[in-house]
């Protein structure tokens, strides 16, 4: 589960960017703004899972989790808000967003599986 879920989260870091930089080609200052924080947000998302599955302990990939599910969320906000502002609603969009909405609950799950499992071997 965890090579996939690193491979899933660099597979949709890859294709954020890719609508980000369409976005670009509006030239607009708005469009501009929501490619720079899609690509920051959603290539985090793949590298800070990446970081919490080489973590030192517990507690390290706990926390390195909270970023993941921080940065899945805020993709979540940037897509919808450029579906919002009509700057793109395709079926790309609206699969990212659905991605970025499953790893999300996934990672939440996963979180709280982890913060359980550390109470109850303490």
């Amino acid at each position: 589960m965890k090579n996939e879920l690193i491979l899933r989260t660099k597979k949709f870091a890859h294709e954020c960017v890719k609508i980000a930089i369409e976005l670009s080609k509006s030239n607009s200052k708005l469009g501009n703004h929501i490619e720079n924080q899609l690509i920051r947000c959603s290539t985090s998302v793949a590298a800070n899972y990446r970081a919490a599955c080489l973590g030192q302990s517990k507690k390290a990939f706990i926390s390195k989790l909270g970023i993941v599910i921080e940065e899945a969320d805020e993709c979540i906000f940037w897509m919808e808000f450029l579906q919002d502002e009509n700057l793109k609603n395709d079926e790309q969009s609206n699969k990212m967003l659905k991605e970025a909405r499953e790893l999300t609950s996934i990672f939440i799950a996963s979180r709280i599986t982890a913060v359980r499992n550390l109470h109850e071997n303490k």
